[in-house]
């Protein structure tokens, strides 16, 4: 089996998949790339059995076959080599494969390609169609709130509902939690469904930088995403959500109005002489003044600052973990956020002043207990 391909073509398709490929993989196969080459066209499939990518390189060869080609050796190689045609020959009897460049020869021995895991089809799906700005928009407002804990399975994915009105995108580990809703994206039938976290974060690197629309096909098993040249199958999280509406406080009357930027830098400041176990930061609400401190009685840190806002409420005093209300803040592109608070020991709610169309995010806090409320 003969076939002829640029390398910098090969090396840019083969680095878009190349992420779900891990170090130390279930079954040794899994180090290696599929190719597949059929009329012209060359398909390359990676997998770590959970998540699948499979992308297409145009290649001249009048040949068909497959073969499976070390992934980490083959990277390293192309991107070594400057922009050219490269030539790969490969032995069907032995599994070795020799790429010929203008001025040298590599060979490396692949593997038989029947021995690398099918990708899963799915059947019996849904669809909906979302572009890649809005999907990687969902994706960063809601990720990194999603629990790393392996002993709460549903809570390490992004858990998405579609139906003819919305679409909902919320993720929580417990001590925060994030709700991405758009109003443009809807689907004719009400579905459910908790997509893992390595796969967004997988599907949002290997989005293009343009926007295009992306396909989502999914059943109960599995998701199936296609865009340009590049599909990803997914296996979903088969577990139940944690009911987030309920979790979301009502009658917050305590409404803080404030510059994101400032707020954000300023907690950034504070949490410097932070205790390092709780990162607690202080907030004290009175007026039309904000105050916020840390201390940390180990080492007889502290540090106050005082932020001039718009209250409206209560005198209050609360307490947060500054590395949530750190992420949180980041993750927001607005001029203005509003902090609804109702009790010390509630949840705190984080939401945009200038909403986008069809946009709506609510991110919500869980309070640290303060020495005074303990």
């Amino acid at each position: 089996m003969k076939f002829v391909v640029s390398s910098s073509n090969l090396l840019k398709h083969l680095t878009s998949i190349n992420g779900v490929i891990t170090s130390n993989p279930v079954v040794p196969i899994l180090e290696n790339f599929l190719f597949e080459i059929q009329d012209s066209k060359l398909t390359v499939y990676a997998s770590d059995l959970q998540t699948s990518m499979i992308t297409e390189v145009p290649v001249e060869s009048k040949q068909k076959g497959s073969i499976c080609v070390p992934a980490k050796i083959l990277l390293d190689t192309l991107k070594n080599l400057p922009e050219q045609p490269v030539t790969f020959s490969v032995d069907t009897e032995t599994y070795s494969i020799e790429i010929s460049s203008d001025n040298g020869r590599y060979k490396l021995s692949g593997e038989n390609a029947t021995d690398f895991p099918k990708v899963p089809t799915v059947r019996n799906s849904s669809t909906v169609d979302i572009s890649s700005d809005v999907l990687g928009r969902a994706i960063s407002s809601t990720i990194f709130a999603a629990s790393t804990d392996e002993l709460k399975p549903a809570m390490t994915g992004v858990y998405l509902s579609l139906n003819d009105k919305n679409a909902t995108f919320v993720a929580t580990d417990g001590h925060r939690l994030i709700r991405y809703r758009r109003t443009d994206v809807n689907s004719e039938s009400d579905n459910t469904l908790i997509m893992p976290r390595k796969a967004l974060m997988l599907l949002k690197a290997s989005m293009p930088s343009e926007n295009t629309v992306v396909n989502i096909e999914f059943n109960t098993a599995n998701a199936f995403f296609s865009f340009n040249n590049i599909k990803m199958i997914c296996r979903l999280i088969d577990e139940r959500f944690p009911d987030y509406e309920n979790a979301i406080p009502v009658n917050n009357n305590n409404k803080l109005t404030i510059h994101r930027s400032d707020f954000l830098n300023s907690i950034k400041r504070i949490s410097i002489y932070a205790n390092k176990t709780t990162y607690q930061v202080r907030l004290r609400l009175s007026g039309s003044e904000l105050q916020v401190s840390a201390e940390d009685l180990d080492f007889s840190n502290e540090a106050v600052e005082r932020l001039s806002c718009d209250y409206a409420g209560e005198d209050l005093e609360i307490g947060f973990n500054a590395k949530f209300l750190i992420e949180m803040l980041s993750n927001l592109d607005c001029d203005t956020v509003l902090l609804s608070l109702s009790a010390p020991n509630r949840a705190g709610l984080i939401s945009p002043v200038d909403k986008n169309d069809n946009e709506d995010i609510l991110m919500l806090v869980m309070p640290v207990m303060l020495s005074s409320y303990a």
